[in-house]
């Protein structure tokens, strides 16, 4: 297992992004809705629009894969999007703030802007690299509530 330390060690030690919450408050910046991504990122984004009567439109080529998760994935022969998507229980954290806060959240180190809110209640779509829009589903843990 030890060339999955670090995918394996994400699992087993989720770490909570105390800089970044930190950040956030140092410079005032007050989130409109956030949620752990222990679900998996499509649940999530899912859950934050069915809470806040929004849609979201989120970027392929935005969306944070690591080496280690590109290299894995390419092991299984599978899409890195897939897990980033899908995958859950490191405890990253998805947040939205106004449009007036996006050049301050932009800067803050460790976090990476994915997309946008729109006004398309309950829809969560993935813009590929090649243009194409793609309806998310929640493929990530479902509990048995809905």
């Amino acid at each position: 297992m030890e060339d999955y330390e670090y995918i394996v060690g994400r699992f087993l030690r989720p770490d909570v992004p105390l800089k970044v919450l930190t950040k956030l408050r140092e410079l005032g910046i007050i989130p409109t809705s956030m949620i752990d991504v222990s679900d998996g990122l499509s649940s999530e984004l899912l859950h934050i629009c069915r809470q806040s009567d929004c849609g979201v439109v989120i970027y392929q080529d935005k969306i944070p894969v690591t080496t280690d998760v590109a290299n894995v994935s390419a092991e299984f022969e599978m899409e890195p999007l897939i897990p980033a998507l899908n995958g859950g229980e490191d405890y990253e954290m998805l947040f939205t703030v106004p449009l007036s806060d996006h050049d301050k959240v932009a800067g803050i180190e460790g976090v990476s802007i994915i997309g946008n809110i729109t006004e398309h209640k309950g829809t969560a779509i993935l813009m590929t690299n090649e243009g194409n829009g793609i309806a998310l589903q929640a493929q990530g843990w479902q509990a048995f509530y809905r």
